[in-house]
């Protein structure tokens, strides 16, 4: 069943180009019943969805297995969601061709988040970089954001492919996520630099994110919705599958880092965000320092933490989705995105800005909402660990976003009114309908985070192995202290 998945969306995108070009019904249409069906799918079948064909012998063998289960069940749903919205509030000359490009996306996307083989898995990574391409290319303000993002995207897809294959040829064989079977040796951390680095690329993660402010900036609101919440998790989604299950020693060799890098990720995001005077850079920065604190959690090896992380992931997805589809309305309407143009707007669009309150509410962590559970298990679980200087340097950033966020909120629906930007129209019904969902789900979430987090047991168990590494490290740490 997972291949329906991965086939449906694939080839209702294909099918929809041959749909005049001019058409919005039939593919808005069409597209919404599709995410649907990959919404409703995993939730109704009762299983894994599990497939799986063997197709490689030589040097190792690989097989086309896919499956959702645990975290991928919970990325699926979001995945699914995020298309169904994006779609639905997709509104822009060539609708039908933005449609086609979505689902292709979401196929894609469907393939590497079920995939069980990293060789599939490694395939699905280059061929999620094509739709965001050609929505660049046509829509994009710059066209080298467009080969920046792809050039940047597929060296780190090549070094994945590298380490794949090395892996590979060393175990015997790629069909193994899920399997949890760890490999040491002399191999093992160099095979790891390769998807650490393709990770950090994907993620993004300071310095390799220099790709990613631009192509959220010049995206159109429905797919970077869709690439900021999904495709960005790509990489933190390989170091909780890949990463810690096969190659948890050499993470603990790199923890320092990743830790340090991440910290710079939180920081300068959330300074970069806080003077930023376009509305999507200050949310395309403020995802540098969220995705920051998220690689923190998984480098502490902490299992609290991991849970945290889980959360967040899907958190981030669904307040970073609803943020961009939001201000693409505020920019459809008012043909800007400068700060000092924008302003006094929940005046004219209340339900607009009860929207977007409740979005940049989540973004800045506050309690009851999805964000905010995920930030405090983090926390906590980084602080538990004894990274108390981590733990205290990373809540910096986290109070900053209360700065860029606020800053944010008010300028463009407290602000005062420019008196030559005519008044628009409020939140039709179906733009409501297109948010409503994000929305909902981040509330749902932030009440109850144990949906989530009950799924945090197959990536905690790697941990065991590499905590004694750890704990040695944090001991030596406690005896300077006490010193």
């Amino acid at each position: 069943m997972s291949l329906v998945l991965i086939v449906l969306p694939i080839l209702a995108g294909c099918a929809l180009f041959f749909v005049p070009r001019s058409d919005r019904t039939v593919s808005r249409i069409t597209g919404c019943v599709v995410a649907a069906i990959t919404f409703f799918l995993p939730l109704v079948t009762g299983n894994d969805g599990a497939i799986s064909a063997h197709w490689l012998s030589r040097p190792f063998t690989a097989s086309l297995h896919f499956a959702w289960g645990g975290l991928s069940f919970w990325i699926v749903l979001l995945l699914a969601l995020c298309t169904f919205c994006a779609i639905l509030a997709t509104n822009m000359p060539q609708t039908r061709t933005m449609i086609a490009l979505l689902l292709m996306l979401e196929g894609t996307m469907m393939g590497l988040f079920t995939a069980r083989d990293i060789l599939a898995f490694a395939l699905f990574w280059d061929l999620m970089l094509i739709p965001p391409f050609f929505a660049l290319v046509g829509w994009g303000e710059h066209r080298d954001t467009a080969w920046r993002y792809l050039i940047y995207n597929f060296a780190g897809g090549l070094l994945l492919l590298l380490a794949t294959a090395a892996f590979g040829v060393i175990y015997g064989s790629t069909d193994v996520i899920g399997t949890g079977h760890s490999i040491a040796g002399a191999w093992a951390p160099w095979i790891f630099a390769g998807f650490a680095i393709a990770f950090a690329v994907k993620t993004p993660l300071f310095p390799f994110h220099t790709w990613m402010p631009a192509t959220y900036s010049d995206t159109p609101p429905p797919m970077v919705a869709v690439v900021s919440a999904l495709q960005s998790k790509g990489g933190l989604y390989g170091f909780l599958v890949i990463g810690l299950p096969f190659l948890g020693s050499a993470m603990a060799q790199w923890k320092w880092i990743f830790i340090i890098a991440s910290l710079v990720s939180l920081l300068y995001g959330a300074y970069i965000a806080l003077v930023q005077t376009d509305a999507k850079r200050v949310v395309a920065y403020s995802s540098l320092s969220h995705l920051g604190l998220i690689v923190l959690g998984i480098f502490s090896f902490s299992g609290v933490a991991v849970q945290g992380v889980l959360v967040y992931i899907i958190a981030h997805g669904l307040f970073s989705a609803a943020l961009f589809l939001i201000l693409g309305y505020f920019e459809e309407r008012e043909g800007t995105r400068s700060l000092a143009r924008l302003g006094g707007l929940g005046a004219l669009n209340p339900k607009l800005a009860g929207a977007f309150t409740i979005a940049a509410l989540a973004a800045l962590g506050l309690p009851g909402l999805a964000g905010f559970a995920g930030e405090l298990v983090i926390l906590s679980g980084v602080f538990q660990s004894g990274y108390f200087w981590p733990a205290l340097i990373a809540l910096i950033p986290i109070v900053l976003a209360s700065a860029y966020m606020l800053r944010l909120l008010q300028d463009i629906i407290n602000g005062p009114q420019v008196k030559d930007i005519p008044e628009r129209t409020d939140l039709s019904w179906v733009e409501g309908l297109a948010v409503a969902p994000l929305l909902a789900a981040l509330v749902v979430l932030g009440c109850y985070p144990h949906a989530v987090t009950a799924t945090a047991a197959a990536f905690t168990a790697p941990l065991a192995a590499v905590q004694p590494q750890a704990a040695g490290t944090l001991a030596l740490t406690k005896e300077q202290h006490d010193r």
